[in-house]
């Protein structure tokens, strides 16, 4: 069973409070990536449409490590949120409350309280003090049991926000019964980050395509118990910089002390050719140095294949979904999560805390 969705709450009149996933990018005081911000407003609206007395927001932002840090704070999404909603929306100081006439406002990052991490239950008390209703749509934070995604949720009546529904419905598709051919790419720096998911899933995939760091462990010591498609060839590099000396080789033929720094043409077109053929993808991870131009064509081809695919694509983890939006194609993929950690841990058949605390529907 699914957990109980905000669209079935009785909100009318009511505060309710949304924990939703604001932890984006800041460059000073502005946002510079507002798709986490974006993502929260169809819940947001939906409970001012549905009557709602106010709507207090709260969220962590970055990992503070003693205390209050003002470049932690939540103030400039507060402001970004006034901007996309076309409304005022208040900002709420640690330890402060929402003043009555203020239909949403934003309340200070949660990890400012040293007992949220450690899902506090008095931090809990404090937050579920401020309203009636409590809605998680932070599905980023999902897999953690803190004070404002799982013990909050057993002090006041609980939802999950649209959000948090969406994902769970469209990466639930990945754990059913997939259309065929089922094909996996998964790339990064280190094996063990998805070796559960792989083992999870892998062995119901049709085709698990591999690159990136993570490619060359498993060619060392391959930790599956299912066949894996790995580079024939990358673009090897003299060091690990953005300028270094590259040129395409052959897996077996890597300069001695050269490094691969991205997969090459060849498998490119390996990689295209399965994804092409897919009527289900998941992309989780670089197959490359993406950050450096010189090393993104690898990622770029993969994204591009993804785009291309007519089957249904999910795209998840944090440098995967910022490379498929950079390049322009994420309007042409079937569902992008929002949550890296959350996402993975779900398609390896774990229970998210904060999905748990929530009643089924």
């Amino acid at each position: 069973m699914a957990p109980r969705s905000v669209r079935t709450a009785a909100v009318a009149g009511k505060r309710v409070l949304v924990r939703a996933d604001l932890n984006v990018p800041l460059d000073g005081a502005r946002v510079a990536d507002d798709t986490r911000i974006r993502a929260s407003l169809p819940t947001l609206r939906l409970l001012l449409e549905q009557g709602a007395s106010q709507v207090l927001v709260c969220s962590h932002l970055g990992r503070p490590q003693d205390g209050p840090d003002p470049k932690y704070s939540l103030r400039p999404v507060a402001a970004r949120l006034a901007e996309l909603l076309g409304q005022e929306v208040g900002f709420v100081e640690s330890g402060a409350t929402a003043p009555a006439g203020v239909k949403v406002a934003v309340l200070e990052n949660t990890r400012f309280h040293p007992g949220e991490t450690e899902n506090d239950a008095g931090y809990a008390a404090e937050l579920a003090a401020l309203a009636d209703v409590y809605v998680n749509d932070a599905f980023g934070s999902a897999h953690r049991a803190h004070s404002s995604t799982e013990a909050v949720a057993h002090l006041l009546p609980a939802y999950a926000g649209l959000l948090l529904e969406r994902e769970l419905a469209e990466l639930g598709r990945l754990l059913g019964a997939v259309e065929r051919p089922f094909v996996i790419v998964a790339g990064g720096a280190k094996v063990e980050d998805k070796v559960a998911v792989l083992q999870h899933l892998g062995a119901r995939a049709d085709s698990v395509l591999i690159g990136g760091k993570m490619a060359e462990e498993v060619r060392g010591a391959n930790p599956f118990t299912f066949p894996v498609v790995l580079p024939a060839d990358v673009v090897a590099a003299a060091s690990f910089a953005a300028d270094a000396e590259a040129h395409v080789a052959t897996v077996d033929a890597i300069p001695a002390g050269w490094l691969g720094l991205d997969i090459g043409p060849a498998t490119r077109a390996e990689f295209a050719r399965h994804i092409a053929g897919a009527q289900t993808v998941f992309w989780n991870g670089p197959l490359g140095v993406f950050e450096w131009p010189r090393f993104a064509e690898g990622t770029n081809a993969v994204a591009r294949a993804v785009a291309d695919c007519a089957g249904f694509t999910v795209v998840g983890g944090g440098d995967s979904v910022r490379a498929i939006e950079e390049a322009g194609l994420a309007d042409r993929v079937s569902w992008v999560s929002t949550g890296g950690g959350a996402s993975l841990e779900l398609l390896e058949g774990r229970v998210l805390p904060g999905v748990a605390a929530i009643p089924e529907g």
